[in-house]
């Protein structure tokens, strides 16, 4: 069993390799329209600046842990506080700085957000960042997209963490690793919501940073998952985010792989990119740049960060290809949990298959 397994995947990158020098990721045809982002703590707090700041770009938002755009006024000691003391943190502001952003030119047109899907979760029990935050993002995105567009969850007891329902310390309780076990699959919820009924790879993050990754807190590895269909069928785009502290440099592949995200991705056909932040001199736990650490661009289109991020989106059509091209690889075996649980699936007559992960 073993021995076929690995001679597929030396077949099956032998394929890739052979499409991507010719036509560049020929095999795998990523719908521009189906991008979307998602993040927990500084990831989430990023991921709404990526999906505000580059709205043309993205069809939905998932928030976990996180804060709205623009409560850090490009201050470390704002960002304190709008994480601890929400509650004087005026939503309205936050709207009317967009609005001013995209009339400059700083930032996309608010319109382009107004149909886009957004999840917004926030723990009861969470100690780090103050639940009513998450009340306040809801606010902020009902103000430019459909109500009905925004859903809220706020009803778990859950601690500073990306909620899992199979791995992960006790919900109420703050894990080492930020993953925790609440009997929630928040990577399912998000990604359905987004999509509706809708083999993991490293990449060379230099391919698309303009200097010294770790000038900006980016690990020179990122991490992406591709499902086994996609060398078939159109697939989506989904870039994850980590928080503080659960980037590779700090918990190896514990977030990739303990998040839930490679299940629903393998059984909907959606490539699952997950960026790697670093610590530096001025970003001491690995955090994405939620309030200027980067420089005072940060929360615009021309922000480090950002720009480096949006190449990625961008140049979805090309990633797997770069990771091919330029990574040397190897392949383990990951068996999911009822990989074929029908409540993950989020569109009928997945095929019945083993899952395969591969990383550097």
């Amino acid at each position: 069993m073993m021995l076929r397994t690995h001679l597929y995947f030396l077949l099956l990158l032998v394929v890739i390799f052979k499409e991507c020098k010719s036509s560049r990721l020929g095999s795998y045809n990523v719908d521009v329209d189906k991008v979307s982002i998602s993040g927990i703590s500084s990831g989430a707090g990023f991921a709404t600046q990526m999906h505000v700041i580059h709205s043309a770009a993205y069809m939905g938002v998932g928030v976990v842990a996180g804060v709205p755009y623009g409560c850090a006024h490009g201050s470390s000691i704002a960002a304190l506080a709008c994480m601890k003391l929400p509650i004087f943190e005026s939503v309205s502001s936050m709207e009317q700085l967009t609005v001013s952003e995209a009339s400059k030119g700083n930032i996309d047109a608010v319109t382009n957000m107004t149909k886009d899907k957004v999840y917004v979760f926030a723990g009861r029990a969470d100690t780090q960042i103050n639940p009513r935050n998450g009340h306040n993002i809801a606010s902020y995105y009902n103000h430019f997209v459909s109500n009905s567009n925004v859903k809220a969850v706020f009803n778990i007891d859950a601690q500073h963490c990306m909620p899992t329902d199979n791995y992960g310390g006790p919900c109420n309780k703050l894990s080492s690793n930020f993953i925790n076990n609440c009997g929630y699959n928040a990577a399912y919820d998000l990604l359905n919501w987004i999509y509706g009924n809708l083999t993991l790879l490293t990449f060379d993050q230099s391919e698309f940073t303009e200097n010294s990754t770790s000038a900006y807190s980016m690990d020179k590895t990122g991490y992406v998952y591709i499902p086994s269909g996609c060398s078939h069928n159109k697939c989506k785009l989904h870039i994850a985010l980590h928080g503080c502290k659960m980037g590779r440099y700090y918990i190896d592949d514990v977030y990739v792989k303990h998040t839930g995200y490679n299940e629903i991705g393998e059984l909907n056909n959606i490539i699952i990119l997950y960026p790697q932040a670093v610590p530096n001199s001025k970003n001491a736990d690995g955090c994405w740049d939620m309030y200027g650490f980067t420089g005072p661009n940060y929360a615009s289109v021309s922000g480090e960060n950002i720009s480096s991020n949006n190449k990625k989106s961008k140049a979805a059509r090309n990633v797997v290809c770069k990771l091919v091209d330029y990574q040397e690889v190897r392949e383990f075996e990951q068996v999911f949990k009822n990989p074929r649980n029908s409540a993950l699936n989020l569109q009928n007559g997945a095929p019945e298959q083993m899952l395969h992960l591969m990383i550097q």
